[in-house]
């Protein structure tokens, strides 16, 4: 297995919404779970394609974009976006 290269943070996930890269710890994960639907997953740890955002800016811009939507492979209602959001803001 190739070594981590020294530019790259062991665990290190990039935001959907600006590219930035930083520690999964310190970002919001979206999962896309098994039966297709999509959610906020507050402890990292659900099963499922996940996406990462490192503020709730960032999500909505990735939300406006379908960046969001690419990165899980699945197609994100407005209602559910909506619910996603503000489960991040609280």
């Amino acid at each position: 297995m190739p070594e981590a290269t020294a530019t790259k943070e062991k665990g290190a996930r990039t935001c959907v919404g600006c590219g930035e890269q930083t520690g999964k710890a310190s970002l919001i994960r979206i999962v896309r779970l098994a039966d297709g639907s999509v959610a906020f997953d507050p402890t990292g740890r659900k099963p499922g394609r996940g996406a990462y955002a490192c503020s709730a800016e960032c999500l909505r811009k990735a939300l406006k974009t379908k960046k969001l939507q690419r990165a899980l492979r699945a197609t994100i209602q407005r209602e559910d976006a909506e619910r996603i959001v503000a489960e991040v803001e609280k």
